[in-house]
């Protein structure tokens, strides 16, 4: 398998499957928004898959690339040598569901396995805040990308929800190698540490 949409494709499709047969909410057929997204009692939720080979592994070991049709954050970027950028996701903060109003939450799943071997090396679900949450995270949350106007998820910087009590994260290890490359495995010294303090 060449690339990456494949293995992509094909993980989209195991979620989805997952998902949709644990009754975890009424699917929603939105055209705009992330590769899943489901409605429940309480709020309308996005999910998106984000698969990574082992030689980007730089672009997965503390933050994320992130569409803006993917979150609802409101917030400053920080670029280094210019002014803060304004920035603000394409989501809702809250959908008004026939006058019942309910939180947008933003939530991704990561993969990152090896292209050579199609070995997974690690998955995740990742938590962003809601744009209401500005005033608690400030400029923390996002990250300048690699490209003008492209942002990236800074999930390193606030790995727990600040207004719970205790050590609640926004990031859970669902799977984590252990007997992965000691190449790989020094990259992902901040995901061990939370893999680590799960078990």
């Amino acid at each position: 398998m060449k690339g990456i949409s494949g293995f992509a494709v094909g993980a989209e499709r195991i979620v989805y499957a997952l998902f949709n047969g644990k009754t975890f909410g009424q699917p929603n057929s939105a055209p705009v928004g992330s590769d899943l997204f489901f409605e429940t009692k309480d709020a309308f939720i996005h999910v998106d898959l984000k698969t990574v080979q082992a030689r980007n592994i730089g672009d997965y070991t503390t933050n994320i690339f992130v569409g803006d049709n993917q979150n609802s954050y409101r917030g400053k970027i920080k670029v280094q040598g210019e002014k803060d950028r304004e920035y603000s996701g394409a989501l809702p903060v809250i959908y008004k569901n026939k006058g019942n109003p309910k939180p947008c939450l933003s939530y991704f799943i990561t993969i990152l396995y090896d292209e050579d071997s199609l070995k997974i090396l690690n998955i995740n679900i990742i938590s962003m805040p809601n744009g209401m949450l500005n005033e608690i995270y400030g400029h923390r949350v996002l990250k300048a990308g690699k490209n003008p106007g492209k942002i990236r998820f800074n999930f390193s910087e606030i790995n727990r929800f600040e207004l719970l009590d205790g050590e609640k994260k926004r990031i859970k290890v669902v799977y984590f190698n252990e007997e992965m490359e000691k190449k790989f495995l020094s990259k992902l010294k901040f995901i061990n540490s939370i893999y680590l303090a799960q078990k």
